[in-house]
C-alpha cells in the first residue's frame, strides 16, 4: 500500500513540473513575440541605401559625364563646378568604358542624383556629392590581406608560369616573380630542376571577393643550383623606395634588365659564324639575340637611357635605339610599332614597342642588339653592373627583419609529385 501512495505521490509532482515548464515556456513565446526585430541598413559606399533609390551601370560607349548627369536632373552648373573645381580629384573627361559606376537618387518623383559613385578599379573609387553644394573625395572599401606561400619545380618542357598557373595561384604572382628577379635570371633559360618559394598576400573586399595579388614580399629561386634569395626592404623611406636584396644585403637590381621581354623564348641567339642555307651556306654574323613572341607583346628598354633612334630602315625593320651611358648602348628590331620618339628619356622597363614582324623575319620576334664602348657584344654574356647594396646603416635592422622570414622559406615544402602506378606486365604461365 506504501508503494502504491508513494508512485503517486512522484506521479502529480511530476505532472506539476511539466505543466509548470509548459506556462513558462508560452510566456517565453510571448515576450519573445513582443520584441521588435530591428533590420540593419544596407550601407555602401558608407552611404545608408535605403535612403535613396539606388541604380547600377557602367559606362558604355559614347557615355559622357555631363550627358549622363544631365539625364539624372543634375542641373548644368554642378556639372560646371565640378569640372572646374575639383579636376585633381575626378576628371570628367577620364571616364572608362566598362567601368562601373552606383547613382543614389532621391526617393521623390524626380529621382534626382543626389550621389555618383565611380569605380576606378575593384578598391578605390570616387564619390562625387551634389547635395547642397558639390563636393568630390575618393575613398577605398575595406580590405583584408590574407598571407600566401606558393612553391614549385620546374619539369622538363614546363615553364614557370605553367607550375604557377597550375596549381590555381594568381597568374600576376608570375609576373611579379619576374619583376623581382629580371636583374639577376634570365627566365629564358630556365632548366628542369629549377625551383622557386615566394611569400606574398591576396587583396579580399568583403572577406569573400578576391581582389587580386600584392607584390611579393620574400622568395627564393635555385637555378642552376645557385640559391638567390629575395626580401624586399624599403631603402629610401623618403622617398618610399622598396628594393629586393638577398640574405646579404646585396641589391638584385643591376643597370640592365636580363632581356626585352618578361616572358617568350629565345629563337635565336648571338653568333658570328652563323651559316646561312638560303644564303648559299655562308657564314652571315648575327649580333643580336632573337626574343621570339606574339605579335603586340611589349618590348621593354632594358636600362634607363635616351632614344638615339626611332625608325625604319631596310631590314632592320622598326626598331629603337637607347644610348644609355658614355660604355653602353641597345638596339630593338622589327617593331610592329614604336612607343618612343628621338630625344625620348626613357627607364628601366618602359615600354617601347611592340613585337612584330618588319624588316627581314620569319616570324614575330624582338632582335635585341647590346653594345659594350661601340662594339655589339653578347648580352648574355655580360656581367652586367650591379646596384649598390643596402647602406651600412641599415643593415643591422635590415637582417633582425629578413632573419625570421629566411626561416619561414627555408621551412617552406614543395608540390609532392602524384604518385603514378607502373603497369606490371601480364605474367602469362605456359603449361606444358
Amino acid at each position: 500500500m506504501k508503494k502504491f501512495w508513494g508512485i503517486l505521490l512522484i506521479s502529480i509532482l511530476l505532472f506539476s513540473c511539466k505543466e509548470e515548464n509548459e506556462v513558462k515556456n508560452e510566456d517565453a513565446k510571448k515576450e519573445v513575440a513582443t520584441i521588435p526585430v530591428i533590420e540593419k541598413p544596407v550601407t555602401k559606399f558608407g552611404f545608408n541605401l535605403d535612403e535613396f533609390t539606388v541604380k547600377y551601370d557602367t559606362i558604355r560607349n559614347g557615355d559622357s559625364f555631363g550627358e549622363l548627369m544631365t539625364a539624372h536632373k543634375v542641373d548644368y552648373p554642378k556639372i560646371s563646378k565640378l569640372s572646374l573645381e575639383f579636376k585633381d580629384t575626378f576628371d570628367v573627361r577620364r571616364i572608362r568604358v566598362g567601368k562601373p559606376y552606383t547613382i543614389l537618387a532621391s526617393k521623390d518623383t524626380t529621382e534626382a542624383a543626389q550621389i555618383f559613385i565611380y569605380e576606378n578599379d575593384r578598391i578605390n573609387y570616387t564619390v562625387v556629392d551634389f547635395r547642397d553644394s558639390v563636393s568630390a573625395y575618393t575613398d577605398k572599401k575595406e580590405v583584408k590581406y590574407v598571407e600566401r606561400e606558393a612553391s614549385g619545380i620546374i619539369e622538363q618542357g614546363s615553364s614557370i608560369s605553367q607550375v604557377i598557373q597550375e596549381q590555381g595561384i594568381d597568374y600576376n604572382v608570375t609576373h611579379n616573380l619576374a619583376d623581382v628577379y629580371a636583374w639577376t635570371i634570365d627566365f629564358f633559360k630556365l632548366e628542369a630542376g629549377d625551383k622557386f618559394k615566394v611569400i606574398y598576400k591576396e587583396k579580399y573586399i568583403n572577406d569573400t571577393i578576391y581582389a587580386g595579388a600584392e607584390p611579393i614580399e620574400a622568395a627564393y629561386f635555385e637555378h642552376h643550383g645557385r640559391p638567390i634569395y629575395a626580401f624586399a626592404y624599403e631603402n629610401d623611406s623618403l622617398k618610399n623606395v622598396v628594393d629586393y636584396f638577398d640574405e646579404e644585403a646585396n641589391n638584385l637590381r643591376r643597370t640592365f634588365l636580363r632581356a626585352p621581354l618578361k616572358f617568350g623564348r629565345i629563337s635565336s641567339v648571338y653568333n658570328l659564324k652563323r651559316r646561312i642555307r638560303y644564303y648559299g651556306n655562308r657564314i652571315r654574323p648575327h649580333k643580336g639575340t632573337d626574343y621570339a613572341a606574339p605579335r603586340g607583346t611589349p618590348i621593354l628598354a632594358t636600362a634607363d637611357g635616351t632614344v638615339t633612334e626611332s625608325t625604319r630602315r631596310g631590314g632592320n625593320g622598326k626598331y629603337v635605339k637607347i644610348r644609355h651611358n658614355g660604355k653602353y648602348s641597345t638596339q630593338y628590331l622589327h617593331m610592329s610599332k614604336q612607343n618612343v620618339k628621338r630625344g625620348d628619356f626613357v627607364r628601366q622597363g618602359d615600354v617601347i614597342g611592340w613585337i612584330g614582324m618588319t624588316g627581314n623575319t620569319s616570324g614575330p620576334h624582338v632582335c635585341y642588339r647590346f653594345w659594350r664602348n661601340g662594339r655589339q657584344v653578347d648580352p648574355r654574356k655580360e656581367e652586367l653592373p650591379k646596384a649598390e647594396p643596402l647602406a651600412k646603416t641599415l643593415q643591422p635592422e635590415y637582417f633582425a627583419y629578413v632573419e625570421p622570414i629566411k626561416d619561414q622559406l627555408d621551412c617552406m615544402l614543395y608540390p609532392e609529385k602524384p604518385i603514378q602506378e607502373e603497369e606490371e606486365d601480364d605474367l602469362v604461365t605456359l603449361n606444358q
